[in-house]
Protein backbone atom coordinates (compact mmCIF):
# COMPACT_ATOMS: atom_id res chain seq x y z
CA UNK A 1 0.00 0.00 0.00
CA UNK A 2 1.15 3.49 -1.05
CA UNK A 3 2.26 5.57 1.60
CA UNK A 4 -0.17 9.04 1.69
CA UNK A 5 1.94 12.17 1.34
CA UNK A 6 0.74 15.29 2.54
CA UNK A 7 0.73 17.92 -0.31
CA UNK A 8 3.94 20.79 -0.22
CA UNK A 9 3.54 23.88 1.67
CA UNK A 10 3.18 26.90 -0.54
CA UNK A 11 2.76 30.24 0.81
CA UNK A 12 4.55 33.72 0.22
CA UNK A 13 5.40 37.09 2.33
CA UNK A 14 5.41 40.67 0.76
CA UNK A 15 6.94 43.80 2.78
CA UNK A 16 6.89 47.50 1.37
CA UNK A 17 9.64 49.74 2.04
CA UNK A 18 8.42 53.40 1.46
CA UNK A 19 12.13 54.93 1.89
CA UNK A 20 14.20 52.33 0.15
CA UNK A 21 14.27 51.97 -3.65
CA UNK A 22 14.67 48.23 -5.07
CA UNK A 23 17.88 49.63 -6.36
CA UNK A 24 19.03 50.00 -2.74
CA UNK A 25 17.52 46.65 -1.41
CA UNK A 26 18.72 44.21 -4.31
CA UNK A 27 22.55 44.05 -3.18
CA UNK A 28 21.37 43.34 0.22
CA UNK A 29 19.93 39.95 -1.01
CA UNK A 30 22.55 39.77 -3.43
CA UNK A 31 25.15 39.09 -1.20
CA UNK A 32 24.09 36.11 -0.65
CA UNK A 33 26.78 34.41 1.92
CA UNK A 34 26.11 37.78 4.51
CA UNK A 35 22.40 36.69 5.30
CA UNK A 36 23.70 37.21 9.22
CA UNK A 37 23.45 40.91 8.70
CA UNK A 38 19.96 41.12 7.91
CA UNK A 39 18.63 37.83 9.27
CA UNK A 40 17.16 38.01 12.93
CA UNK A 41 18.69 35.31 14.98
CA UNK A 42 21.80 34.50 12.63
CA UNK A 43 25.46 34.52 14.47
CA UNK A 44 26.51 33.59 10.77
CA UNK A 45 26.62 32.95 7.51
CA UNK A 46 29.48 32.13 4.93
CA UNK A 47 30.43 30.76 1.83
CA UNK A 48 31.15 27.07 1.41
CA UNK A 49 31.35 26.38 -2.18
CA UNK A 50 30.56 27.94 -5.75
CA UNK A 51 31.42 31.26 -7.00
CA UNK A 52 30.20 34.21 -5.47
CA UNK A 53 27.05 35.38 -7.70
CA UNK A 54 26.22 32.42 -9.66
CA UNK A 55 24.00 29.27 -9.39
CA UNK A 56 25.87 26.83 -7.04
CA UNK A 57 27.16 29.23 -4.86
CA UNK A 58 26.22 27.14 -1.10
CA UNK A 59 26.58 29.14 2.01
CA UNK A 60 26.29 27.54 5.60
CA UNK A 61 24.30 29.79 8.15
CA UNK A 62 24.22 28.89 11.81
CA UNK A 63 21.65 30.69 14.51
CA UNK A 64 23.04 31.94 18.36
CA UNK A 65 23.58 29.38 20.78
CA UNK A 66 19.87 28.31 22.52
CA UNK A 67 19.99 26.26 26.13
CA UNK A 68 18.97 23.29 25.55
CA UNK A 69 15.97 22.09 26.66
CA UNK A 70 16.75 18.47 28.05
CA UNK A 71 18.07 20.04 31.24
CA UNK A 72 21.80 18.92 30.38
CA UNK A 73 23.26 22.55 30.64
CA UNK A 74 24.19 22.25 26.97
CA UNK A 75 23.08 24.45 24.20
CA UNK A 76 21.85 24.14 20.84
CA UNK A 77 22.78 25.91 17.21
CA UNK A 78 19.97 25.53 14.67
CA UNK A 79 22.11 25.33 10.64
CA UNK A 80 21.64 25.07 7.38
CA UNK A 81 23.37 24.60 4.09
CA UNK A 82 21.40 26.53 1.22
CA UNK A 83 22.47 26.89 -2.08
CA UNK A 84 22.07 29.38 -4.97
CA UNK A 85 19.77 28.01 -7.63
CA UNK A 86 18.69 30.44 -9.37
CA UNK A 87 20.03 34.69 -9.71
CA UNK A 88 18.76 37.06 -11.80
CA UNK A 89 20.11 40.79 -11.19
CA UNK A 90 17.74 42.42 -14.07
CA UNK A 91 14.98 41.41 -12.41
CA UNK A 92 16.09 41.77 -9.07
CA UNK A 93 15.17 37.96 -8.15
CA UNK A 94 16.63 35.00 -6.59
CA UNK A 95 15.98 31.24 -5.21
CA UNK A 96 17.72 28.99 -3.37
CA UNK A 97 17.10 25.97 -1.82
CA UNK A 98 17.91 23.77 1.42
CA UNK A 99 20.42 21.28 1.01
CA UNK A 100 21.33 20.39 4.67
CA UNK A 101 20.13 21.72 7.98
CA UNK A 102 19.02 20.29 11.65
CA UNK A 103 16.00 22.10 11.79
CA UNK A 104 13.48 19.50 10.04
CA UNK A 105 13.29 21.30 6.44
CA UNK A 106 13.11 19.41 3.70
CA UNK A 107 12.84 20.10 -0.11
CA UNK A 108 12.48 23.79 0.86
CA UNK A 109 13.00 26.03 -1.48
CA UNK A 110 12.54 29.92 -1.53
CA UNK A 111 12.48 32.72 -4.10
CA UNK A 112 13.24 36.36 -3.30
CA UNK A 113 12.54 39.32 -5.83
CA UNK A 114 12.56 43.19 -4.89
CA UNK A 115 10.18 45.31 -7.02
CA UNK A 116 9.99 48.87 -7.49
CA UNK A 117 6.77 50.43 -6.17
CA UNK A 118 5.25 53.90 -7.49
CA UNK A 119 7.78 53.94 -10.44
CA UNK A 120 9.81 52.25 -13.34
CA UNK A 121 13.47 51.72 -11.83
CA UNK A 122 14.31 55.00 -14.18
CA UNK A 123 15.22 57.13 -10.38
CA UNK A 124 11.66 57.78 -10.43
CA UNK A 125 10.93 55.21 -7.35
CA UNK A 126 9.37 56.08 -3.96
CA UNK A 127 10.03 52.58 -2.49
CA UNK A 128 9.68 48.76 -3.41
CA UNK A 129 8.30 45.37 -2.04
CA UNK A 130 9.94 42.61 -0.81
CA UNK A 131 8.34 39.39 -2.00
CA UNK A 132 9.57 36.09 -0.45
CA UNK A 133 8.09 33.03 -1.57
CA UNK A 134 8.71 29.21 -0.37
CA UNK A 135 7.54 25.60 -1.40
CA UNK A 136 8.62 22.84 1.78
CA UNK A 137 7.57 19.39 2.89
CA UNK A 138 5.57 19.75 5.65
CA UNK A 139 7.60 20.45 8.97
CA UNK A 140 7.42 17.73 11.74
CA UNK A 141 5.92 19.60 14.91
CA UNK A 142 4.69 23.17 12.49
CA UNK A 143 1.56 24.18 11.01
CA UNK A 144 1.50 25.93 7.59
CA UNK A 145 0.60 29.11 9.46
CA UNK A 146 2.85 28.86 11.98
CA UNK A 147 5.71 28.62 9.05
CA UNK A 148 4.00 31.89 7.14
CA UNK A 149 4.08 33.61 10.69
CA UNK A 150 7.68 33.13 11.31
CA UNK A 151 8.74 34.18 7.68
CA UNK A 152 6.42 37.32 7.38
CA UNK A 153 7.96 38.50 11.27
CA UNK A 154 11.39 37.38 9.08
CA UNK A 155 11.02 39.48 6.00
CA UNK A 156 9.53 42.48 8.42
CA UNK A 157 12.85 42.44 10.07
CA UNK A 158 14.87 41.82 8.07
CA UNK A 159 13.35 44.77 5.80
CA UNK A 160 13.22 47.42 8.57
CA UNK A 161 17.16 46.52 9.28
CA UNK A 162 18.04 47.24 5.73
CA UNK A 163 15.79 50.85 5.38
CA UNK A 164 17.77 51.70 8.51
CA UNK A 165 20.97 50.66 7.25
CA UNK A 166 20.16 52.78 4.25
CA UNK A 167 19.02 55.59 6.04
CA UNK A 168 22.33 55.82 8.39
CA UNK A 169 24.24 55.78 5.32
CA UNK A 170 22.61 58.88 3.29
Amino acid sequence: MAEEREPKWEGKASMELKNATADQVWPFFEDFCNAHKWFPNLETSYQVEGELGKPGLVRYCASKPKPSSDATGGSIINWVKEKLIMINPVKRCMSYQVTETNMGFNSYTATIQVLPVNGDGAGGEHGCRIEWSFVVDPIEGWRLQDLESYINSTLQFMGNKMEQALSVSA
